[in-house]
């Protein structure tokens, strides 16, 4: 399939970040994000407010991407967009602006699948990306899933979490303990000063390679009111070590799925995507996996500037899709429920 030759100008607007970006192919020519950090103060994300945001910030962060890219407009054959999963309002004004933008100079649009995205930005150069098929765990705030990745248009989800997802666990642990939104990346830099053994908390018992979160939360929050009431100031002086035994439970469950996976398939082509696979302990245990002397695991881990929400991923899938001729119409409407993966 060649894709050098294509330019796609990519719009992310699925939760409360506005992603533009600019690809020639798989290369990034430029790569913004207007972030939003009003919602810190009420402690996670706030639906109208995140949409008022997109409308504010959508206009001058296209037209910066574009001209950090070094192109015109004209060079541009399609707009690519997320169509969903995400907030409704949110999704409504990337969606909206994208065809616009691309009926106004008469060029197609390409709506994305938001998780499809986070897969694919592995194809983004340098690369090297994996090979086909590969296994893919996306764990994020919204998602946690195994997919079997087929080819850049066949992409089989064999496994998911029955209830939360990884990073929503993380980010509601942090809160139980009072860190500020979001509280995930603050359980990553505290556990990495403290002792992962410290306090041991059961992993949940789910057949096949489905995952469950839920139990584990209600575990830490006993814990919490059990040990609190007879120590006060527990969080405080254990708060490292509290951080490192959560995130090795967290991170233990997505590794013992991920090994049952790659039992289960054969495949030993390895890659996580998503927010949390920004998580240094699971970067490090799947590294360590990679590394094994006996039966090596293939890994494949995102550079940080695109484990996060960002434009650049909407981008790739928009290269693959418009190659192919895959388009989509100015009918087409924001999806903030988005079940198929392949949609």
């Amino acid at each position: 399939m060649n894709i050098s030759h294509l330019t796609i100008l990519a719009i992310e607007s699925s939760c409360d970040d506005t992603g533009v970006a600019v690809l020639k192919g798989n290369k990034v020519l430029s790569n913004l994000v207007a972030n939003q950090e009003i919602h810190a103060r009420y402690g996670g994300v706030v639906p109208e407010l995140a949409s008022r945001a997109h409308l504010s910030n959508i206009t001058p962060t296209v037209e910066l991407a574009i001209s950090d890219a070094g192109i015109s407009p004209e060079e541009i054959d399609a707009v690519a967009y997320t169509i969903g999963p995400g907030l409704s309002g949110s999704l409504l004004v990337g969606a909206s602006f994208a065809k616009a933008w691309a009926w106004a100079r008469r060029i197609p649009t390409v709506p994305v699948h938001h998780m499809r995205a986070h897969v694919l930005a592995h194809f983004i150069s340098p690369g090297p990306p994996p090979e086909f098929p590969f296994l893919c765990l996306t764990v994020s705030g919204g998602h946690t899933q195994m997919i079997h990745v087929h080819s850049p248009s066949n992409m089989e989800v064999i496994g998911a979490t029955l209830d939360d997802a990884a990073g929503e666990a993380f980010d509601k642990v942090a809160k139980l303990i009072g860190l500020p939104y979001p509280g995930g990346p603050l359980i990553d830099k505290y556990a990495a000063l403290g002792n992962p053994e410290s306090f041991l908390f059961s992993k949940s018992k789910v057949e096949g390679l489905n995952m469950s979160f839920s139990g584990l939360k209600t575990q830490v929050l006993r814990f919490l009111q059990a040990q609190l009431s007879q120590e006060p100031d527990f969080i405080d002086n254990n708060l490292h070590d509290f951080c490192a035994s959560v995130q090795s439970a967290i991170v233990g469950m997505l590794i013992t799925k991920l090994e049952l996976a790659v039992k289960t398939t054969g495949i030993k082509q390895v890659a996580i995507a998503g927010g949390v696979s920004a998580n240094s302990g699971l970067r490090k245990a799947l590294t360590e996996k990679g590394s094994l002397s006996e039966d090596p695991w293939k890994v494949f881990i995102p550079p940080m500037s695109y484990c996060t929400d960002n434009a650049a991923m909407v981008g790739i899938v928009g290269i693959f899709d418009a190659a192919d001729k895959k388009f989509g119409s100015l009918a087409d409407t924001p999806q903030p429920r988005m079940p198929d993966l392949n949609s």
